[in-house]
């Protein structure tokens, strides 16, 4: 059983405690449910966007512990100050540390940028519930959904507004994807095994039309990486690690922005 496998046998069990806990109507009857989403799209086309999604996670399967100190409110405020198009916060418990209140923090205080629930979406409910905790963009994970699933659980996000992230790691969960006017992450890492090859980013661009918004996922630790990636038609650029690794996260963002300006 590979790492991806164990993550989404145990996130199967946890929607189902979930489900049975609580409802649909429910979550719709959340305050956060009615808001208005901030578009991924906007914010990676914009003038002078940065194209930076930075993302908080605690730890990872393949890494441990990363940063157990910087708290979501500090590194938030500290991102948006940074100059990021967007912010990806991991929200699964298990594997990565995550809670979903590191969300609702985080929407209270980011108000102008899109917020990215990462996560491993197995269910409809998961979607319903990212609108509910204050998401702008949910992640579906072309590795772990069928064809149909990716049609219809983007289709339900779009009815609430949401932007989808679509992540594929290769042709073949590229062909999975109705491949038009889509935002398609490719991650570099393999999820299966977790090893990084940054080369996945350029193999699988010529693959995805111009219609397409891409973005590269994982393993960029180097401004100059960026700016090669521009050059095959990078508009996004998920990066995590690299900041919260340091001791200052958001300080390492800013540094990190200021040398692709």
């Amino acid at each position: 059983m590979t790492i991806l496998d164990k993550i989404i046998a145990a996130k199967r069990v946890d929607v189902e405690r979930l489900k049975a806990a609580s409802s649909i109507r429910t979550l719709e009857k959340m305050p956060l449910f009615e808001r208005n989403t901030i578009s991924l799209e906007s914010a990676l086309l914009a003038e002078h966007s940065s194209g930076i999604i930075a993302e908080y996670k605690r730890k990872s399967p393949s890494k441990g512990l990363i940063n157990g100190v910087s708290t979501i409110s500090e590194v938030t405020e500290a991102y948006l100050n940074a100059g990021v198009a967007a912010q990806s916060i991991l929200t699964d418990t298990d594997f990565f540390g995550g809670l979903n209140t590191d969300l609702s923090t985080a929407r209270v205080i980011n108000k102008t940028h899109p917020i990215l629930r990462k996560d491993f979406v197995v269910d409809e409910f998961q979607i319903v519930e990212s609108k509910a905790l204050g998401a702008d963009v949910i992640l579906l994970i072309a590795a772990c959904l069928t064809g149909q699933e990716l049609k219809d659980f983007g289709a339900l996000a779009g009815s609430l507004g949401l932007s989808v992230l679509y992540e594929v790691h290769n042709q073949e969960e590229l062909d999975k994807i109705e491949l038009e006017n889509k935002i398609i992450g490719i991650n570099n890492r393999n999820l299966k095994t977790f090893e990084v090859d940054l080369e996945h980013s350029i193999q699988l661009a010529s693959q995805i039309p111009d219609s397409c918004i891409k973005v590269s996922e994982s393993g960029i630790s180097s401004p100059q990486t960026i700016l090669d990636l521009k050059k095959h038609g990078f508009k996004g650029f998920l990066i995590g690690e690299n900041f919260m690794k340091t001791s200052n996260p958001g300080n390492a963002c800013q540094s990190f922005i200021k040398q692709i300006r």
